[in-house]
Formats: C-alpha cells, structure tokens, sequence
C-alpha cells in the first residue's frame, strides 16, 4: 500500500527542468562609453573642414603682376611690351605688381628678359647699367647702311665703310683694323636702341642706333662712325 501512494506521488511530477521567472533574469553588463575617442573624433573632423577652407582661400589669393611680351635687351625700358597676368600672390617672390607698370617703365633691364617672363624687381635698375666689360656707342646711320627692319635685339656686325685708305708712310702706325677700308670693327654687337621713322629729331631715310660692344672694340667703333664711315648688317645671333 505504501509502495503505490509513492509512486503515484512520482507521477505528478514533471521531468523538464525548472525555468527561472522573468524577474529573475540576471542584468546585461553596462555598455562602456568612451569620451576622450568621440572628442578626438570630433577633432579629426575640425580640422579637416579647417584644412580645406584655408587650401580654398589660399587658391583664391592671388595678384595681378607684370609679364613681358617680347624680349627685352640689357638697357632697354620695358616700354609697351608688357601684359597683365594673374599669379599666387607670395610674399617671398618680388613681383612687380601691374598697378606698377608705368613706374617700371622709367627702369632699364640689367640683362636680357626673355618673352614671356614674368618680371620682377631685382631684373631692372635706374639708368641705364651696362653689363660688365661692355660699351654702349651710338651710330648716326644713313640710309643703305643698315639693314631694313633693323629693331632692338638684332645682332650686327659693323664695318668701315670710309675709302681714306691712303697706303702713305705712317699708316702703319693705325690700327689695321679701325683704317682699313671695308675692315670689319665689330663683329657681334647687340643693338639696344633704334630711331628713325616717326621721330622728328632723326631726318628721314636717316637712324639714329645704339648698339652694345665689347669695351676693347667701343673706341675704334665710335671713330669710325663720327667720320660717317660705318655700315651695319644683321647676322646671326649667339
């Protein structure tokens, strides 16, 4: 009797596990926050969004300077061949700026300015300054002693042009080169400066040209031309 009372005391019993109730879940551990990564994140973005307004603004800084448009000869003023162009305007580099333009034109090249430079300060000076060991002589030129289209930055060669070639005595005592008729004086000058048509000081058919020597040649050049006895022709540049 005893035996059935316990094994049906058993029966009602279930098999499966006991589930814990809903309250007694045990609690998620917290999420961990990290405030320094969000502000450098923060950063990261400032200055970024710095970085490029300052790369836009800098591209926007610009000024409006000096460039030549054809090439200008050591001792030559920049005259009309020069354009207004637009450069990144720095500090560290002396541009001419164009509002300047006619004050730069009072100025004279120190050396030769090739087309399409943009110029600066330091390439020009007051009067005119002559490279070293050179001479500028001016040469009263009548027509048919010159070639046409004779112009600044021509290379020539001048010869005596005089037929004072006496063959007397003491000739011997000049120089074969500056008393010889037809001898060339000089024979690569640069010419820096040209007048004739168009200038009321010089008569017509008639140049006035000044051309760039060696000192060693200047004399004998200038002789020559004071007795009217030089003639020019255009040759090749170096």
């Amino acid at each position: 009797m005893k035996i059935q009372e316990r094994t049906g005391a058993g029966a009602g019993r279930s098999a499966a596990p006991v589930q814990p109730s809903v309250g007694d879940r045990l609690p998620s551990p917290p999420r961990e926050r990290k405030p320094a990564l969000a502000a450098l994140a923060v950063l990261l973005i400032l200055l970024g969004a710095l970085g490029a307004t300052m790369l836009v603004l800098r591209v926007g800084d610009r000024v409006e300077v000096v460039k030549v448009t054809a090439d200008i000869q050591a001792g030559e003023s920049i005259g009309d061949n020069a354009t207004p162009v637009m450069v990144a305007a720095d500090d560290s580099i002396n541009y001419v700026e164009w509002t300047k333009v006619e004050a730069l034109k009072d100025l004279k090249a120190k050396s030769t300015i090739y087309k399409d430079t943009v110029v600066m300060g330091q390439m020009f000076a007051a009067g005119e300054a002559l490279p070293a060991g050179k001479a500028s002589v001016g040469l009263a030129l009548k027509e048919g002693q010159y070639p046409t289209g004779i112009k600044p930055g021509d290379t020539v060669a001048a010869y005596r042009t005089g037929a004072n070639n006496s063959g007397s005595s003491d000739s011997s005592d000049n120089d074969a080169s500056s008393s010889a008729s037809g001898g060339a004086i000089v024979t690569d000058a640069r010419v820096t400066a040209v007048k004739g048509e168009g200038d009321s000081t010089v008569t017509t058919g008639n140049k006035a040209v000044t051309v760039l020597v060696d000192e060693g040649d200047a004399a004998a050049l200038a002789s020559a031309a004071a007795a009217g006895e030089v003639a020019v022709v255009r040759v090749p540049g170096k």
